[in-house]
């Protein structure tokens, strides 16, 4: 079986990265960093996650992350899915930060888009069945 174990993300200052998915993840910590020199350019570094999922962030970071709403080739968006979309929305509402994409009215699921302090665009969707027919519907 495969699975993804973490997303590596250049930012602007992990700090702020951080506070964005500490309010969404409020159980995950920074599991190790460091410094090291990426092409010439000193970076510091941190794994911010649990025991089996990560963002690894990178500082030093600089100009703007592509335009969402272009059509540049890069990341469009990542996803993670919760069990409580209303509680992942209060928290990072509490932080500061607003939703910028209201999802779909679906009858088995609910999905709301955050932008992080970098420019990501995030994803969050709660699954309101288990029957893949019903969660994927397209």
């Amino acid at each position: 079986m495969l699975h993804l174990e973490h997303l590596n993300l250049v930012v602007k200052n992990i700090t702020e990265s951080i506070a964005f998915y500490q309010a969404a993840f409020p159980h995950w910590k920074i599991r190790g960093g460091g410094e090291n020199d990426w092409y010439g350019k000193p970076r510091k570094w941190v794994h911010f996650g649990d025991d089996y999922q990560y963002l690894s962030l990178n500082d030093n970071g600089v100009d703007k992350n592509r335009d969402l709403q272009g059509h540049q080739v890069g990341l469009a968006h990542f996803a993670y899915v919760t069990n409580d979309i209303d509680g992942v929305i209060k928290r990072l509402q509490n932080a500061g930060f607003e939703i910028a994409i209201e999802g779909a009215d679906d009858p088995y699921r609910k999905n709301v888009y955050f932008i992080d302090p970098d420019g990501y665009e995030v994803e969050f969707v709660e699954y309101l069945s288990d029957d893949p027919k019903e969660r994927n519907r397209y």
